[in-house]
């Protein structure tokens, strides 16, 4: 069969987010013409995998820095993840009814989750509230070491599916893509050097390969930032990549997953505990947050990529400078480089294990060599702000440029049906809403 050069779609990225978007554009339109770019030898190697990141269903339940707006449309998306693993029967193969909970320690954290928990009920009923004496038979480890005196709550649920190999879910993805639609090719080994506009096509270069499609979405991770701004796309942007570490325990003491409460002037998540899906028997706590001058956490990166994308300007530089002036940021900031550091690091990031499993010492834990990833955070100079959460450069012209940290992996089939949406609009394809209501988001 003669290899292909030209595609209705060109897909890049085979993360979680690309592979999505890939079974959307098959199962769910009427496009047939489609392929997907990945530089690595196989899916989802890089933040997608179990090891780049929490194995969470973030579905804004637990997670304190979400406003009650953004939980419901979070949750909106995680949902349609747990629809489509009981379609395929990923249930307890992929993903899992870990129990999960955010707690409150001390009065002022008390207070806060019980109001959270007052206002959240409505929307989220099968939340439960747990007070100490219920903890003490639910999650006895929380309160072993801990003063007696202190009040402890948690708002938490054992009814949803909590915990998710992302990894399987991407590869998972491309496997049913192909069985909808068998003309879909999926290359691997072929990192993009450039993508360039000729006429109404796009020219997709791949080593001294050329590849041609009428639209195209970029879904690479810190990358994509770097391949928009060689269009000349998204310049009111800097990507900042954070990279996140994590600490195995020693010792087996969690069943749930534990998350603290987030300090709403800090912009990355709060510690948490969190049973590991492919490591039996072990706990990670984190993640650490620091910021790294590379794309990708544990592959080769060139400083000029990661220059280009950060795109330093006066309003880059005043953005750092108003997170630096804060000291609570500051104080993080510098907390977060010495969790990276051999020789302190255990016995400091110790003390914020402690506040979730009291009694665990520095010689309980160990850091995870090789685990963790990285976030593509987005600085907008126009308005010298750091964006937390997705963004998007649609440039109404047939390519469209993704960045998705946390939550993107919780919101990749709603981030994939809205790029559907724009792909079917400009080619005049048809989309299935229907089904995918019916199938995924009901």
């Amino acid at each position: 069969m003669a290899k292909k050069h030209y595609y209705d779609v060109i897909v890049i990225g085979g993360g979680i987010s690309g592979t999505a978007l890939l079974y959307t554009l098959a199962k769910y339109t009427d496009i047939k013409n489609i392929a997907l770019f990945e530089k690595y030898n196989e899916l989802a190697t890089l933040n997608s995998n179990a090891k780049g990141n929490s194995q969470t269903l973030h579905c804004g339940d637990i997670e304190t820095n979400y406003t009650l707006e953004k939980a419901i449309k979070t949750n909106r998306t995680a949902t349609m993840v747990e629809n489509y693993g009981k379609l395929y029967g990923y249930d307890d193969k992929y993903m899992f009814k870990i129990p999960k909970m955010a707690i409150g320690v001390g009065d002022e954290e008390v207070k806060f989750i019980k109001a959270r928990y007052k206002e959240f009920k409505k929307d989220f009923p099968y939340m439960k509230l747990w007070s100490r004496k219920d903890l003490e038979t639910i999650e006895p480890a929380l309160l072993e070491g801990r003063d007696k005196d202190v009040d402890v709550v948690a708002m938490g649920t054992n009814e949803r599916y909590s915990a998710v190999d992302f990894g399987e879910i991407a590869k998972s993805f491309a496997r049913n893509a192909k069985k909808e639609n068998d003309e879909i090719d999926v290359h691997f080994n072929k990192e993009v050097d450039s993508i360039k506009k000729k006429g109404d096509k796009y020219i997709v270069t791949v080593g001294s390969e050329k590849y041609f499609a009428d639209y195209v979405v970029v879904n690479a991770g810190a990358h994509s930032l770097l391949l928009a701004h060689q269009m000349g796309h998204g310049l009111d942007y800097s990507c900042l990549p954070i990279g996140g570490s994590f600490y195995y325990s020693k010792i087996n003491k969690l069943k749930t997953k534990v998350y603290t409460i987030q300090n709403p002037k800090l912009p990355f998540a709060a510690i948490h505990g969190d049973p590991d899906l492919v490591h039996d028997n072990t706990i990670r706590f984190g993640p650490t947050a620091i910021a790294l001058p590379k794309l990708e956490r544990y592959h080769h990166a060139h400083f000029m990529d990661f220059l280009e994308s950060l795109s330093p300007t006066p309003a880059v530089i005043e953005v750092f400078y108003k997170l630096m002036g804060d000291k609570d940021i500051r104080d993080y900031a510098v907390k977060n480089f010495l969790y990276e550091v051999p020789g302190v690091r255990r016995k400091l990031f110790a003390k914020e294990v402690q506040k979730i499993v009291p009694s665990l010492t520095k010689d309980d834990i160990v850091f995870a060599e090789g685990v963790g990833g990285l976030r593509p955070q987005v600085i907008d100079k126009k308005n010298k702000e750091l964006l937390l959460g997705e963004a998007k450069i649609d440039t109404g012209d047939g390519i469209v440029f993704n960045m998705t940290p946390s939550p993107g992996a919780t919101s990749c089939l709603g981030n994939a049906y809205e790029d559907a949406e724009l792909i079917c609009k400009y080619l005049g394809a048809k989309l299935k809403t229907k089904k995918f209501n019916r199938e995924l988001v009901s």
